[in-house]
């Protein structure tokens, strides 16, 4: 008898998961319309960078999506996923314990990124388009150090899962840990969000890889809100896919990155979150190698253009082919991280 109710529990549970993931995407569908409404009425184009980040004319860049510049493509339908994830986990799956960090995280660099995308659609495009990278590092870094000290001092992390050997104590270190793995996943996010379809393809399979991680792990509240993230998400990703109706901005970059980060924390499998979005990590990597060797190597490039989705896009690589092969290498890559915690739970 208590194997079967455990069973029905499990099985309301996977219900309640899947449901919320539903709401989320059916919500999403609904705010499409006014959220497309409002952004050609209010041309929100997103404004081409004219500049490089390390100064120089993006030349290459702005070869390569001189026909996405002239089709006035509306920006910051990110808002649509973060709209939809927000109201459905306030109002079914609020929890002081497993969604409280990941939501405001969440919302936190939603909002950064609502700063950034209006400062852009606003502006008049010329040089990098938004906020200055310095301020939207520092403020990203605030929101993280304020969930760190959330996590540390609030919900009492102190240690951190190594696979394979267990928890390693590092008491208040969790802290400025939190902080780079927020900040380092929110930019790589950021950064790999220049394809149609690529950066939300991508976190799909992220997200969905942690629900599953976060069920196994009986953190069922994060399971549900990865699951609420993935269903809005797939809402966007229907309209972003090549040819994009609209982008999804800094507002859903930044949110996505952001609470993906938390999630790895939370979830205790922050050594795992570099396999499992190993293509965050190879585009983030990309720019930061790009700009060493400009700085290094008096100007010369070890890519055509970076980040890495446009150096392929500079070798004849069609853009849906670069986009369809890096989500697969994603959900390899995610299929291979979730392998490796069953295997480290079962070791």
């Amino acid at each position: 008898m208590p194997e079967t109710l455990n069973l029905v529990v499990e099985i309301d549970t996977v219900v309640r998961i899947l449901t919320l993931g539903f709401l989320g995407f059916v919500l999403g569908m609904l705010l499409t319309p006014l959220y497309t409404t409002l952004a050609y009425r209010g041309k929100w184009w997103k404004k081409p960078r004219e500049k490089a980040i390390t100064g120089e004319t993006a030349t290459i860049f702005n070869q390569l999506h001189a026909e996405k510049h002239k089709r006035m493509i509306p920006t910051m339908a990110g808002i649509i996923f973060v709209v939809a994830t927000i109201i459905v986990t306030l109002l079914f799956n609020l929890d002081r314990a497993q969604t409280y960090l990941p939501l405001a995280a969440f919302a936190g660099a939603a909002a950064l990124g609502l700063i950034d995308d209006f400062i852009n659609i606003r502006g008049s495009g010329k040089g990098v388009a938004g906020l200055p990278s310095k301020i939207k590092f520092l403020l990203i870094s605030f929101i993280a150090a304020v969930g760190g000290w959330f996590f540390y001092f609030k919900l009492g992390y102190t240690s951190i899962d190594v696979p394979f050997y267990g928890q390693f104590a590092i008491g208040w270190l969790i802290i400025p840990l939190f902080v780079l793995v927020v900040v380092s996943t929110a930019n790589a996010v950021n950064m790999t969000d220049g394809l149609d379809g690529l950066a939300g393809g991508l976190a799909v399979s992220a997200f969905a890889t942690y629900a599953l991680i976060a069920f196994i792990g009986g953190n069922y509240g994060i399971s549900a809100f990865c699951m609420t993230v993935v269903g809005a998400l797939l809402s966007y990703t229907w309209f972003n896919i090549f040819p994009a109706r609209f982008f999804m901005g800094d507002i859903g970059s930044f949110s996505l990155g952001a609470a993906l980060g938390v999630v790895a924390l939370m979830t205790d499998t922050v050594l795992l979150l570099p396999l499992i979005g190993i293509v965050f990590v190879a585009e983030a990597g990309s720019v930061v190698l790009q700009i060493l060797s400009k700085k290094l190597r008096h100007g010369k490039k070890i890519f055509k253009v970076s980040p890495i989705h446009h150096h392929f896009e500079a070798s004849g690589w069609p853009e849906t082919k670069v986009t369809m092969r890096f989500w697969v290498i994603g959900q390899v890559a995610s299929v291979l991280g979730l392998l490796l915690y069953i295997i480290g739970r079962t070791a």
